[in-house]
């Protein structure tokens, strides 16, 4: 049976209207040529407090970014309500090319690779020489990451007073990475911020420690106005702390240089499963042209390696090729080993 006669136009045709009441899907997504610019400064439950102009704005991401992810650190463009008002909530549209990242991984096992801090320009290692004592391969794989990562590391060492740091410091002076050595007594006058400091003006630094090494008592000491809890308890067993900081937090550091502190959680492992080895050896140039004449896809610690030659024709200090070598051999070792 026909439903319409023989010269039926479209005025005959019905067409079943849209349930929804909505508009059909289309691929076409908005610019968002007016949004404004900002910075994450924390992420709590899928809620993002950004710093855009003077004021801190309650955001949550669009949906047309998909599944990617906004961190402490990015840059965003932001639309809706941006006066920062109690109970109003905008939105971020985009997220900015980073030029830095901090990743790590659950383990060396875990393929699925969680971003720390985005744009930072340095990593601060904060260690304890004892209480709890210094774990050598977790700052092995803060460098890894710092380096695969584009940040630049800096070794902040506490509680001098209840062990010498020379040795830790003999174990990285090949490597070259600065470092500030302060006693328990020094972070209590702030005589410990303020040689911190100097190494933070007009910088973006993340740090990172495990629990129980006074990372968060020295960020706040450096920004005394946004005060965070911190652990005053180590274990006697394990000799570790209680994580107290859940979540990463970037702080204005006082000073007219400018600058951020991104104080984050308490690590207890630190996987390198996104780690390429080959991007480690661009944080060493005096190696690097060295790599020239390697095997393809050479590990740098086997046999036919060229980096052998290259230092011992003296173009570089065999220090550094140790001290490489023992940062690649970290992505294969725990970091209690």
């Amino acid at each position: 049976m026909r439903r319409y006669g023989k010269h039926a136009d479209e005025d005959d045709v019905r067409v079943r209207p849209n349930r929804k009441g909505n508009r059909p899907r289309t691929n076409i997504r908005p610019k968002h040529e007016d949004a404004a610019e900002g910075m994450v400064l924390t992420v709590d439950r899928g809620r993002l407090t950004c710093l855009v102009e003077d004021r801190a704005v309650v955001a949550m991401k669009a949906r047309e970014l998909g599944r990617k992810a906004a961190v402490v650190g990015d840059r965003v463009a932001i639309v809706g309500d941006l006066s920062g008002a109690k109970d109003t909530l905008a939105r971020i549209v985009r997220i900015e090319e980073r030029f830095s990242v901090l990743r790590r991984t659950a383990d060396d096992d875990d393929p699925y690779e969680r971003v720390v801090v985005a744009n930072a320009d340095q990593l601060a290692i904060v260690t304890a020489l004892a209480d709890p004592e210094p774990r050598p391969r977790l700052i092995d794989r803060c460098l890894v990451a710092a380096y695969d990562g584009g940040l630049e590391p800096l070794l902040v060492l506490t509680k001098s007073d209840l062990a010498p740091p020379d040795e830790l410091l003999a174990l990285y002076g090949a490597l070259g990475v600065p470092h500030v050595v302060t006693t328990r007594e020094e972070f209590v006058d702030g005589v410990a911020a303020d040689r911190v400091h100097e190494h933070l003006r007009g910088r973006t630094t993340a740090f990172v420690g495990h629990s129980g090494v006074g990372k968060t008592t020295l960020v706040n000491a450096l920004v005394p106005k946004e005060r965070r809890r911190t652990t005053g308890v180590v274990n006697a067993v394990t000799g570790r702390g209680r994580h107290t900081t859940t979540s990463a937090l970037a702080l204005p550091l006082a000073d007219p240089a400018g600058g951020w502190v991104i104080d984050t959680p308490g690590v207890r492992s630190f996987g390198l499963n996104h780690v390429d080895p080959s991007r480690v050896i661009h944080a060493f140039p005096d190696l690097e042209p060295g790599t020239e004449d390697c095997p393809r896809a050479c590990s740098h610690d086997e046999p036919d390696c060229a980096l052998d030659r290259w230092v011992a024709d003296g173009h570089a200090d065999p220090a550094r090729l140790h001290s490489l070598r023992r940062l690649l051999a970290t992505r294969e070792r725990r970091e209690g080993d």
